[in-house]
């Protein structure tokens, strides 16, 4: 019984990672918008990002993950921002995980 649940269980973890894997869009084509609002992180933050279309996307910008430090940029509610990487969808919700600030207004 034991093995069953476990067995389940990561049926279903496997159906919902290659689900996610699926719902990723091109890393080349950058969300651009203007930040409704910032929350903070342990080494970066996550910008609430809404575009001309009204699309949503909470954007994940990280010293690691756009490079480093010399790549990284702070920015405020009110800027138009425009970010590229890795995009996917969680039950409503817009994602993407910012490797490059394309630029900031």
């Amino acid at each position: 019984m034991k093995n069953l649940k476990r067995i389940s269980l990561l049926a279903i973890l496997m159906a919902f990672v290659i689900s996610c894997t699926s719902m990723k869009n091109d890393a080349n084509n950058p969300v651009t918008g203007r930040v409704e609002s910032i929350e903070g992180g342990k080494d970066g933050y996550t910008a609430k990002i809404t575009t001309e279309n009204k699309e949503v996307y909470f954007a994940t910008i990280s010293i690691v993950n756009v490079g480093g430090p010399q790549n990284y940029k702070q920015v405020k509610i009110g800027d138009v921002v425009s970010v590229k990487g890795e995009k996917w969808k969680s039950e409503d919700e817009n994602h993407i995980k910012v490797t490059q600030i394309v630029s900031v207004k």
